[in-house]
């Protein structure tokens, strides 16, 4: 092993070689005899000894309060949203109901001027209401 990859491997895993990876740490044993291994696992051992020293405060309740207020906020502007996905979709639903509706009748409807069919104002897309219907009697 060659300083560099050394120096890289305490850099990244400290300078106790009992946190490296078992593959390299043999190898990093026998580097670590010499002079320049000491050197560089010394360096390590100072970083590792400030970043263990650390503590991070907890947070204080006006944080812990902000965020739920922000997380609330959060999930009632999710709740309007869906809402309103929600009636614009019933709307498209409505109006898709109402275009199907109008080509129906457009469709089934007789036209006015065909010779086969009689409308009077009794007659509808879907038979005859007149009062000889009533009767049997369909006139076409």
């Amino acid at each position: 092993m060659d300083a560099k990859r050394f120096a890289a491997l305490a850099a990244a895993y400290g300078g106790d070689l009992r946190r490296w990876p078992e593959a390299e740490r043999v190898a990093g044993m026998d580097f670590a005899a010499g002079d320049m291994g000491v050197s560089i696992l010394r360096h390590a051992g100072r970083l590792d000894t400030l970043l263990d020293s650390y503590r991070a405060e907890a947070p204080g309740k006006a944080l812990h309060d902000n965020v739920l207020r922000t997380a609330d906020r959060h999930l009632t502007q999710r709740r309007r949203q869906r809402l309103w996905w929600l009636g614009l979709g019933l709307a498209g639903i409505g109006l898709a109901g109402a275009m199907a509706g109008l080509v129906l009748v457009t469709v089934v409807t007789p036209e006015a001027g065909s010779d086969h069919y009689v409308l009077d104002a009794n007659a509808t897309a879907f038979g005859d209401a007149s009062p000889d219907a009533e009767n049997g009697e369909e006139s076409l």
